[in-house]
C-alpha cells in the first residue's frame, strides 16, 4: 500500500461531506474520495442486510480506485455493515461513526441530553449499548428526524420548511430541560447553524466528524501510512443523480466539483 493512496469514504448520500470536511482540515495532504450512494437514501428505512450488501458493494469500488483506508461515515452503514468489512479486509484501515453518547454525557450540566437522529439509528443495539454503557447517570430524549436527511440533500439548509421541522422537534427536548444536543447523522452537522438560531447559546451542540478524523488519523500513521502530499483533488460519485450532488457540492463541500455517476 503506498502512502499517497487515496482515503475512501462513503455514506447514503451527501452528509458524510461534514466528515471529508473534517478529514481534509486535519489532513491536508491526504487525497480523498468520496461516495454519496443517494440513489438508495436514507438508509434508515433499509433492512441490515440490504444496507450490509452496499456497504460491501461501495468498498469493493472504493478498492478498485486504489483506496487505502475506509471511513464509513453514516452511523446506520456503521452499525449494520463495519464489522463485516472488517472480517473481509482485516489488513484495512476502516473507520466507522457512532453517535457521541460518551461526550455528550459527560458535556451535560442538567442530565437532559437530546439526540436528533435518524430512526435507523435509534432503532439499533448499537445505540442503545451506547446509552447502557455511557449514559445510564444521564436522562437522554431521542428524536427522530423524518425527513431532514432529504431536505438536505436537496440543499435545503435553511428554509422556511426545515426551520419548521427543527422547530418541532427541538423544542420539546429543550422544555424537558435539555442542555446538550447529538447530532445523530453525518448530514445534521450542516444544519448547525440553524439549530444555532433555534436553541439557547449554552446548549451545546455535538457531533463525531472530527473525532472520525483523528482516529483515521491514527490509524494511518500507526500502519506508516500517511501521506506527504501534495493531495489530488477530491473525486467525487453518486448513485442517484450526480447533477444533483453536483449542485449542492459548492454548499456542503465548500468548492465546485464534477461528480460522476456509480
Amino acid at each position: 500500500m503506498v502512502n499517497d493512496a487515496p482515503i475512501g469514504v462513503f455514506d447514503s448520500g451527501v452528509g458524510g461531506l461534514s466528515v471529508l470536511r473534517e478529514i481534509r482540515a486535519l489532513l491536508p495532504a491526504e487525497s480523498l474520495l468520496y461516495v454519496a450512494d443517494s440513489g438508495h437514501v436514507p438508509y434508515g428505512e433499509k433492512s441490515p442486510e440490504f444496507i450490509r450488501q452496499r456497504c460491501r458493494s461501495l468498498a469493493a469500488f472504493l478498492l478498485e480506485q486504489g483506496a487505502k483506508a475506509l471511513v464509513l461515515a453514516c452511523n446506520t452503514a456503521t452499525v449494520a455493515g463495519v464489522a463485516e468489512l472488517r472480517e473481509l479486509y482485516p489488513q484495512l484501515p476502516i473507520v466507522g461513526m457512532e453517535p457521541a453518547v460518551k461526550p455528550a454525557a459527560a458535556a451535560t450540566r442538567s442530565g437532559v441530553v437530546g439526540v436528533l437522529a435518524t430512526t435507523g439509528t435509534l432503532k439499533s443495539a448499537k445505540f442503545a449499548a451506547l446509552l447502557d454503557r455511557f449514559a445510564s447517570d444521564v436522562r437522554v430524549i431521542t428524536q427522530p428526524c423524518p425527513g431532514l436527511v432529504e431536505r438536505i440533500e436537496g440543499g435545503e439548509l435553511d428554509s422556511p420548511a426545515t426551520r419548521a421541522l427543527l422547530q418541532g422537534w427541538v423544542a420539546p427536548l429543550l422544555a424537558e430541560g435539555c442542555d446538550t444536543l447529538i447530532l445523530g447523522c453525518t448530514h445534521y452537522p450542516f444544519i448547525k447553524p440553524l439549530l444555532r438560531e433555534l436553541v439557547p447559546e449554552s446548549v451545546s451542540l455535538i457531533d463525531t466528524g472530527a473525532a472520525v478524523a483523528r482516529q483515521l488519523q491514527r490509524l494511518l500513521a500507526e500502519r506508516e501510512l500517511l501521506a506527504a502530499g501534495p493531495a489530488q483533488d477530491a473525486r467525487f460519485w453518486s448513485s442517484g443523480a450526480p447533477l444533483r450532488m453536483q449542485a449542492v457540492l459548492p454548499l456542503l463541500w465548500g468548492q465546485a466539483g464534477e461528480v460522476q455517476a456509480l
